[in-house]
């Protein structure tokens, strides 16, 4: 993942109030802490951030004032309504430094015919480097068969990461397609034909 540079400003205002003006003013409050260090208070462009936090555990370079900053985003709060950004929190990193993150599973491919998939686990715990996060893991599912499982320990990882979520856990589960419904509803509407039928005799 490549990290997205955007310029940022320190706030020595805060509150509902400074808030609501900073997004008027197309800026979005957000903090950075991390490190020991003393929480830094900043505001974001507006568009050009909603645009990065678009992709999952997105790594943003910030100019303040001057001054380099490198941080993972870790929480973006939004509107319940308007979806708009309110508040990021934001995690300050280093060159070379492991990372906590979840990161989505994706799956490619088809099963066998007649068989059908359920993604039992969506996201997965990894530790990688804060500079080369992946943005998914990807589980190939071509020509599976039903009762095949692919747990935690058969995940194909992105170089460097490491797996934390349970090695057991099921990921996905491939069983047959279910056809019996489907019969049952065609036999059902076969009975009802000729009652209707007889009904209009």
């Amino acid at each position: 993942m490549s990290e997205q540079k955007l310029a940022a400003e320190v706030r020595t205002e805060f509150g509902k109030g400074f808030a609501r003006r900073a997004r008027m003013a197309g800026q979005i409050p957000a903090v950075i802490y991390g490190h020991g260090a003393e929480p830094i208070h900043i505001t974001l462009p507006a568009k050009a951030t909603t645009l990065a936090v678009r992709t999952a555990n997105a790594l943003l370079s910030l100019d303040i004032d001057g001054e380099g900053h490198l941080a993972l985003v870790k929480d973006v709060q939004r509107d319940p309504i308007k979806q708009i950004i309110e508040h990021i929190d934001l995690l300050t990193v280093r060159q070379g430094e492991k990372v906590t993150v979840d990161v989505p599973v994706h799956v490619s491919g088809e099963t066998a015919p007649g068989t059908v998939h359920n993604l039992e686990l969506t996201v997965v715990s990894l530790e990688a480097e804060a500079t080369h996060l992946p943005t998914a893991v990807e589980v190939d599912i071509e020509g599976r068969g039903a009762g095949e499982h692919i747990h935690g320990s058969d995940l194909v990882l992105p170089k460097g990461s490491v797996l934390l979520t349970d090695a057991e856990a099921l990921v996905v589960n491939i069983s047959e397609a279910p056809v019996a419904a489907e019969e049952g509803e065609e036999g059902a509407a076969a009975e009802e034909a000729p009652a209707a039928e007889a009904a209009a005799e």
